[in-house]
């Protein structure tokens, strides 16, 4: 008996025992059976009639077997016979409608040209391929993460039905093959960077700073993905006007506290950018295939916009494809990105893992060599300590945490860090504080109008009595400001005091200070309304 191993047929495999007959099936094998019995399994539930979706739909498994001569129910291929297992059918198919995606055009994106191998930049042994039209992506998963994620399955049903525009990944089915000795389980799920948009920077980001730094083997890459730390450096932060902003953020928050309730960790933010001042793409490189089918909430810009319209296909804008505008200093961005790796529980060995982190990373400092010795003296011993080391150590820096406080540290990441609200321009605000003042003033001339011609009749009127000698004695012409009367004191040294005060004080009268003696035949009602008008502190003065 031979075992096939996940190195020599690919990653995301499971050995199995098979005859020394039963060769190891290649990467294009896998490929072909995996389109094939997906075509298989779309075509086989056309039959089924439509119906609401019960709690039992979720925990089926449906299996058949492909011989490659073919039977009465299945195709003949020129693959070897592999068995098919699909997981929860009718609920997936439900996910699909919700999407606004046919049969038809699934069948066609998954099964009319071959499927497009993509690099994996992360520490998963996942393999990723990409649909022909740009639309999904395959990826293969381990059997616990195919577990957790039919388990999952009911909540996400919820989700989805409260809000169909979320950046969480979005499955359209999940299935399993196994061939030639070798099983592999794969997840369809929705593209987030589309391959006809030129992402000149890729990050993955999970708010964290052990370890989150791309290695000397991804920079080299043509395409590399950076992590948390790279991105600090490299940029200051992408800017976005307050209503995207908000949006985006609001979207973070509650996708996180979904997570957070399905004791969800160690998931990350895939962001690509693409620097629209640069060469501009050229139309050979895009695919046609995407004019003729869309799937609905499937672009960035979709996904946060809150206010949802009818559940109509949006068309994409041939120069964005979905991308949130945005700013990095002087350049203008799109912005592509959407939460994955969600299949990821805080059990107990992500707990022993998140132990054993915060004690070689962040715990050092508190422990002594003795202890770090007793540590070491044992496995068994290494692992009580480091799990016991959770309840004691509260550690924010590596990657593996408790659901709740990775959903803080992640939203506190993004909206601090990476995205950034932009303020409105200084010069418009002076401008808003300039005719909101020219407002004040033209309504303050309007009301002191009358007064400064009443003030020049009166002027006059005093002219009239200086030039008859009664200058103080006028009772007949009363004045605005109050007359003040000043009598000599016989003494010339304190009749010049007097009179270099008045002047001082002539433009304006302290109402602080009592009132100097006025002339008795000034009108108490005349200076009530000098008094009231003068006695506001907001006024400006206009002489």
């Amino acid at each position: 008996m031979s075992t096939a191993t996940a190195d020599s047929v690919g990653r995301g495999t499971k050995p199995s025992k098979a005859s020394k007959d039963h060769k190891k099936p290649t990467a294009a094998v896998l490929k072909g059976a995996i389109q094939l019995g997906i075509g298989y399994a779309v075509g086989n539930l056309s039959s089924k009639p439509d119906r609401d979706v019960l709690m039992q739909d979720f925990s089926v498994v449906e299996s058949v077997f492909l011989p490659s001569e073919g039977s009465n129910l299945t195709p003949a291929h020129h693959y070897p016979d592999f068995r098919l297992k699909t997981y929860a059918p009718l609920a997936f198919r439900y996910f699909r409608e919700l999407f606004g995606i046919k049969p038809d055009d699934y069948l066609y994106s998954m099964c009319n040209e071959p499927l497009i191998e993509l690099s994996n930049p992360g520490a998963s042994s996942s393999w990723f391929y990409l649909t022909s039209d740009d639309e999904f992506i395959i990826k293969t998963v381990q059997h616990k993460e195919a577990e957790f994620l039919q388990k999952l399955l009911p909540g996400y049903y919820m989700n989805l039905n409260q809000n169909p525009r979320t950046l969480l990944p979005k499955f359209y089915g999940l299935y399993c093959i196994q061939c030639s000795g070798v099983t592999v389980r794969v997840v369809v799920m929705n593209n987030v960077l589309p391959r006809a948009m030129k992402m000149h920077y890729m990050y993955d980001l999970k708010g964290s700073s052990y370890k989150r730094r791309a290695s000397r083997k991804e920079r080299v890459k043509s395409s590399p993905t950076f992590k948390d730390l790279d991105f600090q450096e490299m940029h200051e932060g992408l800017h976005f006007d307050p209503d995207t902003y908000s949006a985006l953020m609001k979207t973070l928050q509650r996708d996180c506290r979904v997570l957070e309730s399905f004791k969800i960790m160690d998931y990350s933010l895939l962001l690509g950018i693409h620097v629209s001042d640069r060469k501009p793409l050229s139309r050979e490189g895009r695919c046609d295939s995407r004019k003729g089918q869309k799937v609905l909430y499937s672009t960035a810009l979709e996904s946060i916009q809150g206010n949802a319209k009818a559940l109509e296909p949006v068309a994409d804008d041939d120069d964005t494809l979905g991308g949130i505008p945005a700013k990095h200093k002087d350049e203008n961005l799109l912005i592509f990105l959407g939460i994955i790796d969600i299949l990821q529980s805080y059990r107990f060995i992500k707990k022993v893992e998140h132990s054993w982190k915060a004690l070689v990373h962040d715990g050092v400092r508190n422990c002594t060599s003795s202890s770090l010795l007793c540590v070491f003296m044992s496995s068994a011993f290494m692992c009580v300590c480091v799990y016991l080391t959770a309840f004691f150590a509260s550690q924010d820096t590596v990657s593996v945490h408790r659901p709740g406080f990775y959903a803080d540290r992640f939203l506190n990441f993004m909206g601090t860090t990476v995205f950034k609200k932009t303020h409105p321009l200084r010069g418009a605000s002076s401008r808003r504080k300039k005719n909101s003042f020219y407002v004040v003033k033209s309504a303050s001339q309007e009301f002191l109008s009358p007064m400064k011609d009443e003030k020049k009749d009166e002027k006059k009127a005093q002219s009239l009595d200086n030039l008859d000698g009664n200058f103080y004695s006028s009772s007949k012409q009363p004045d605005v400001l109050p007359r003040v009367s000043f009598e000599s004191t016989g003494n010339d040294e304190e009749d010049i005091e007097n009179s270099e005060a008045r002047r001082a004080s002539s433009s304006t009268i302290a109402l602080d200070d009592p009132l100097p003696s006025l002339s008795e035949s000034q009108p108490d009602s005349e200076l009530d309304v000098y008094l009231r008008h003068t006695d506001s502190p907001r006024e400006p003065s206009w002489s």
